[in-house]
């Protein structure tokens, strides 16, 4: 427990803060493709014989550039598209091809987080490190080039390099949270907390602290919820993420209401 707590605390402060980014730039998709897409990589890890870890790292990171290289002017739908179509297809081969592979099929798909060993640890605190100090080095030209990316190429700033690095970051945080949440559910930690935490803050700092607050509750609810029910770690960071949205939307709402009526009072 004490393994799987540290793990989880590392996930979600990764998840928390790249998410952020994710929402603030529309790449909802990206994350929800690139853990999908690395999937195949888990499936080609265990025909080779290698760590779990690295085949879902390096078909992320593969997914990134070929998504990077592909998309146009910032818009990756088509491109995203096409790479996770692809990587689905060589994960089928992979699946086929390695019998040992099929025990561990469905706890890639929705997570292990009670499961994880000692010997993760190391890799997961490195790539979590790794990602956060990329985010502290691409935090203004990622926020210049989100809302004003002309003013950001006037400034000198290379948004196709911020944007290939950010994707980057992505691929690696994805990989990471796979075996906590599963593919299929990586992408709610990463959306659900930051998605709530935009509705609440209009300060992108505020907000970004927010996020990860928010995703430290969801996985640590949802590692409690795991061990007393044993029910999947996805559900649970699936309704609680969507709960904590749905509750930051209803927040929002009424607090942009408060300030409005607080606005027309002063200019009655």
């Amino acid at each position: 427990m004490v393994d799987t707590w540290i793990a989880a605390v590392l996930v979600a402060l990764l998840a928390g803060a790249v998410g952020f980014f994710v929402v603030l730039r529309g790449s909802t998709f990206v994350a929800h493709a690139l853990p999908n897409g690395s999937f195949a990589g888990a499936a080609a890890a265990a025909l080779l014989g290698v760590s779990a870890l690295v085949g879902l790292a390096t078909f992320a990171v593969f997914g990134a550039l070929a998504i990077a290289g592909l998309g146009r002017r910032g818009r990756h739908d088509a491109a995203t598209a096409l790479v996770l179509v692809l990587m689905l297809a060589l994960g089928a081969l992979f699946i086929d091809l390695s019998a040992q592979y099929a025990p561990d099929v469905e706890a890639l798909l929705f997570g292990e987080v009670l499961g994880i060993s000692a010997a993760r640890l190391v890799p997961t605190a490195a790539i979590t490190g790794a990602c956060l100090v990329a985010l502290a080095l691409l935090y203004r030209p990622l926020l210049l080039g989100t809302a004003l990316p002309e003013s950001a190429r006037a400034r000198g700033v290379r948004v196709g390099v911020v944007e290939l690095c950010f994707l980057l970051v992505v691929a690696l945080a994805t990989a990471l949270t796979v075996p906590v949440v599963g593919t299929l559910l990586v992408f709610s930690l990463m959306v659900g907390a930051p998605a709530a935490a935009r509705a609440l803050c209009d300060r992108p700092g505020r907000a970004l602290a927010l996020s990860v607050a928010i995703a430290l509750l969801a996985v640590g609810a949802a590692i409690a919820g795991a061990y007393e029910t044993d029910y999947p770690v996805g559900f649970f960071v699936g309704t609680v993420s969507a709960g904590c949205y749905v509750l930051g939307r209803i927040l929002g709402a009424r607090r942009r209401r408060v300030e409005h009526l607080a606005a027309e009072r002063v200019a009655a």
